[in-house]
């Protein structure tokens, strides 16, 4: 018989077939994932005001009385209204709920009520449409938020709420032992469930949270080292001799500190006990390939193959032309492999791999087909690995019986989620830019200045360069094609028969190739794209970068948008335009135009939009936090590593009993997200 946490949402009484396709929706197909979608925030209705002191046009909380059950009244166009009438004892307010029938039998006459919404009326006469309401006896200090989908509001889930922590037996098995609540001062889990989503008081809440926090984030510590411990195999490709020196005397420049300091890493690495498995995180034009192709060149010298594979074929062909330019002299010989390739010239590439004759495979998701075989793979490189499926960095990985991993990431991340995301890596950090890099100008202008942006973009494409504008979704529902192709009439009205290149998620890859390399090649001056241009080819004729819609966009986001300019010797400019009036956006984006630093930006990015929201779409395999805030948690990480370390020391397969239920919380965690726990 299953236990209360894995019973399915629809045994809950109140919650039928339709409302269980909801929570579902929420990520709550159990009632144990319902008592985990803990509240997002907390309204606190303590404030009540007398109904005179209501201010007009504001949102209020009102404590009264209901003279008399809501009164039904149908209205022209098919609605209905029901109208009642609420007393705080000294004067009288009316409440109207539009289409809602069910509010005839959720207010009682002479039942006292607390109602928050925004008053309208008169200096005389207050009223309040369709406002949320709790009975006086559940008045409690903080109401509950939770994050809700159409059809399933706040007031429905904590409903829900009550039903479910109503059924917790008396005694909750709790996961995280007696004596390792005891040693680091944490509440049990019933309370703590009842607590966050009821709390009476901040100081219990604060109580509560701690403890989910922790039992959170140790799990996910415990499932990250066991993944590391599993992958930490004996390195079946030692690379015994170091050609560093010899790859940097074919530079034409000299490499950073930075740089050189990733190189030593990764090469100590690899000639280390066990398979490298490093990130190297840089800003945009911070010479992660220079890197890439150091250790490439001392795997080949060493009588072994890389492979490098990139999101994009576009990309793949920068990174396989500017490789071979620098190894090629040398005698290293390379191979491109993408889907597009001929047959004749792929048949030819795959033989040289599976002989070895080939030592650098450079690619995109390609090089993971069938039929493409190493000799001796020992190194594997992915750049932008954010931009592929979880599973795809292994899949390349197993083409060379567990070589060194290299992931290269352009988007800058704090170091501190790079831990949770990367838990797996090693990380590196390139945190100095190249001798003669330019910095970007930024600027925030209004629609209003739009014409005189477009004058500025002509004025240097009359000089020979070439530009970007990202377009904006023009609704909210529209598609990326029908919100180019709306924005391309404005600019056509502007640019004239100005050869311009549209760019958006819909076309096909082979489509976005060629508008690519049109505008790669200098046959198009202007290219009008969504976000697809984030991750995007090396274009150093290309100034400036204007941005609709700025407002839009995560600060990370824009600052991968900016690093499609600046790469060339000319000074580079990126235009922010934006109608947006609130204070705090103006400041966000004021803040990214003040600073190029791509991880200042991040950490911005992370205090604003927490770790949930940094990649948008997300595909780094990591395990969904449900509590835990990698910016304000950072002491309750810190103590949950070292609890992870110490209990991993002690009982490496976490064999013993009292552990049971921590050991099956790691599996649940890292399978709901794809990943794989061992034990």
């Amino acid at each position: 018989m299953p236990s209360l946490f894995e019973k399915d949402i629809s045994t809950l009484k109140g919650v039928g077939p339709k409302r269980a396709a909801l929570f579902k929706k929420l990520g709550a197909p159990t009632v144990g994932d319902l008592l985990r979608l803990y509240p997002r925030a907390y309204e606190d209705w303590r404030d009540t005001v007398p109904i005179r002191s209501t201010r007009l046009n504001e949102v209020n909380i009102v404590k009264g009385t209901v003279l008399q059950r809501p009164v039904e009244q149908r209205i022209r166009g098919g609605m209905t209204l029901y109208k009642t009438t609420v007393t705080d004892g000294v004067d009288d307010m009316q409440l109207t709920f539009f289409n809602n029938r069910y509010v005839m039998n959720l207010l009682e006459a002479g039942g006292v009520y607390a109602f928050r919404g925004k008053v309208t009326g008169t200096f005389t006469r207050r009223e309040m449409a369709s406002p949320e309401f709790v009975p006086e006896s559940r008045m409690q200090d903080m109401v509950p938020v939770y994050p809700q989908t159409e059809g399933l509001t706040s007031r429905i889930i904590a409903g829900a709420m009550r039903e479910a922590l109503r059924l917790l037996p008396e005694t909750v098995n709790d996961p995280l032992p007696d004596a390792l609540r005891l040693e680091y001062a944490l509440c049990r889990l019933e309370y703590a469930l009842k607590t966050i989503h009821f709390p009476n008081s901040p100081e219990a809440l604060s109580t509560a949270r701690r403890r989910l926090v922790f039992e959170e984030l140790l799990v996910l510590q415990l499932g990250m080292m066991e993944i590391r411990r599993a992958g930490a195999r004996e390195n079946p490709y030692p690379i015994r001799d170091d050609h560093t020196a010899a790859f940097c005397a074919l530079l034409p420049f000299a490499l950073t500190g930075a740089q050189q300091r990733a190189i030593r890493d990764a090469m100590r690495d690899m000639q280390g006990a066990h398979p490298m498995n490093r990130l190297i995180q840089g800003d945009v034009g911070s010479g992660k390939t220079a890197v890439a192709a150091a250790l490439c060149y001392n795997v080949i010298r060493n009588g072994l193959q890389a492979a490098l594979m990139a999101p994009t074929e576009i990309l793949a062909t920068q990174h396989f032309e500017s490789l071979s330019a620098l190894l090629a002299p040398c005698g290293i010989r390379l191979a491109l492999i993408t889907g597009s390739m001929r047959q004749k010239a792929r048949r030819e590439a795959l033989e040289g791999l599976k002989s070895g004759e080939i030592q650098l495979a450079v690619g995109t998701h390609a090089l993971l087909s069938e039929g493409v075989e190493f000799n001796r793979l020992a190194l594997v490189i992915t750049d932008e690995q954010h931009r592929f499926g979880v599973g795809q960095r292994t899949a390349l990985a197993k083409k060379g019986g567990f070589p060194h991993t290299l992931v290269m990431s352009a988007t800058p991340i704090p170091r501190t989620l790079a831990l949770m995301i990367y838990g797996d890596l090693d990380v590196s950090v390139l945190d100095e830019l190249p001798p003669g890099r330019q910095p970007i100008e930024t600027y925030l202008i209004d629609p209003a200045k739009r014409r005189r942006a477009f004058g500025y973009i002509q004025k240097h494409i009359d000089a020979g360069r070439q530009a970007y504008i990202v377009c904006p979704l023009i609704e909210e529902n529209d598609s990326d094609a029908a919100s180019v192709a709306a924005y391309a009439e404005i600019v056509r009205g502007y640019f004239g028969d100005l050869p311009i290149g549209i760019l958006h998620g819909r076309m096909k890859p082979k489509e976005k190739d060629a508008v690519m390399a049109d505008f790669s090649a200098g046959r198009t001056k202007l290219l009008l794209s969504t976000t697809v241009v984030e991750v995007g080819v090396d274009v150093p004729n290309a100034v400036i970068m204007m941005i609709e819609n700025a407002e839009r966009y995560g600060l990370s986001q824009l600052h991968q948008l900016r690093g499609r300019v600046g790469r060339g010797q000319h000074k580079s400019t990126c235009i922010l335009v934006t109608d947006a009036q609130n204070p705090e956006t103006i400041e966000r984006l004021r803040m990214f135009c003040r600073t190029t630093d791509g991880f200042k930006v991040a950490d911005e990015d992370l205090r604003l939009r927490g770790p949930g929201d940094f990649f948008g779409e997300r595909q780094h395999g990591l395990p969904k936090l449900k509590i835990a805030d990698m910016l304000n948690d950072m002491q309750v990480l810190g103590e949950a590593q070292a609890c992870a370390r110490g209990l991993l020391e002690r009982d490496p397969e976490l064999r013993d009993p009292a552990l049971r239920g921590l050991k099956a919380e790691m599996r649940r965690l890292f399978a709901a997200s794809g990943g794989t726990v061992t034990l």
